[in-house]
This record gives structure tokens, sequence and C-alpha cells, in this order.
């Protein structure tokens, strides 16, 4: 230990290729470790990030490559399944009725509640109709007495129209004689014609516009 310390004794900063071997060794690492450290701040961490960073793009467009690949492959069965959601759809559409055939989409609902022997104390048709993307809404609001069966049977009845109406919003509150008093919002749907769907969208360009 004596030996090693006396090689740092009198060193000559000026000319350290006279150092003994230790301090020379000592200064090599040193010069070393500070190229080291300086190399990764200011050059290799930044060339570290970007690899990482190219790393992960890679993975990223490997996985998008895949995806696509599998869309590509599933292609047809995509476009048949279109077709079948669109003929889906249009025999929906057959159900709604136009706007000429909602007065004898109405007749058919108070012919449905008269055939089974039900007493209409209110039929009232809202006033105007909630218009959708494609299609309009109008409730009827009902209040009807009769049995429970033959309760039952008008909302089968309502149920086995060509045309769609739903009974919302029902409530039974029992009478006199075992008889029934139901309130419900009957609702009746017609899709919008060609005219009136441009209507709702100029309206809605019209709208976005003024914001």
């Amino acid at each position: 230990m004596k030996r090693l310390l006396e090689q740092f004794k009198n060193l000559n900063m000026k000319d350290p290729g006279a150092w003994p071997p230790v301090p020379k060794i000592l200064l090599l690492i040193t010069i070393l470790a500070i190229v080291l450290v300086g190399g990764y701040t200011f050059d290799w961490q930044g060339q570290l990030e970007e690899l990482d960073a190219g790393a992960a793009t890679e993975v990223k467009l490997k996985d998008d490559y895949v995806n696509k690949q599998r869309l590509a492959i599933n292609l047809d069965l995509y476009r048949q399944q279109l077709r079948e959601i669109d003929s889906s759809f249009g025999a929906l559409l057959k159900q709604l009725p136009n706007r000429s055939q909602m007065d004898a989409l109405l007749v058919d609902i108070n012919q449905a509640g008269l055939g089974r022997g039900l007493q209409f104390e209110l039929f009232r048709p809202a006033p105007s109709e909630t218009k959708r993307e494609f299609y309009a809404e109008l409730p009827v609001t009902l209040k009807l007495i009769g049995t429970y069966h033959d309760m039952g049977h008008f909302a089968s009845d309502i149920g086995k129209l060509s045309r769609i109406v739903t009974l919302n919003d029902i409530a039974l509150t029992a009478g006199r004689d075992g008889m029934l008093t139901m309130d419900t919002v009957a609702k009746t749907f017609r899709y919008l014609d060609d005219e009136e769907v441009a209507a709702q969208n100029r309206a809605a360009k019209g709208a976005k516009g003024r914001r």
C-alpha cells in the first residue's frame, strides 16, 4: 500500500508521461469514463431514444398491417353482411307507413281496442310529430277500460299489426266489477319521404352555418 501511495507523490502535472504506472492507469480510466459519460449525455442518449421510438413505430406498423390484411381477407364477407343489413333495414322500413297511411294506422289501433270490447275514454294523438333522422314518431295517449284478458289480447293485437306500434308507460288501475283502466302511450312511426329528408338536411346545414 505504501508503494502504491508513493507513486502518487511528487507527480508532475505538466508531464503525465513520466508518471508511474498506477497514476497513469487511473488517469486513463478517468479520461475514458469522462468520454463515455459525455458521449452518452450529448450524443448516444438521443440516438437510443430515437431507436426506441423507431422500434415502437415498427410494432405499430406491423399491427396495422396485420389488421388491414385481416380486413382485406374478410372483405367479401363484410360486403355480404352489409347487403344483408341493407336488406333487413329495407324490410323494417316497409313496416313504417308513409304520411298518407298514418290515418289508417290510427284507425287500426282504434279498431284493435273496439274489437276486444274495450271502451276508449281517451284517444288523443299528439299535436305534432317528433322527427328523427329518417322517420317520425307520433305518440297517441290512450285510456281504455276493460277486463284484464281483453287488455292482454289488445296488446297482442297491437303487436301483430302490419305496421310498427309500441305501447309505452303502461299503467293499470283496478275499477269496479273487475274492470281495469289502462293508461298508455301508443307510439306509431312513419318514414320520412325524400322531400322531408331533404328539408331536414337543409335545416341541419343551416343550423351549422349559423353556429
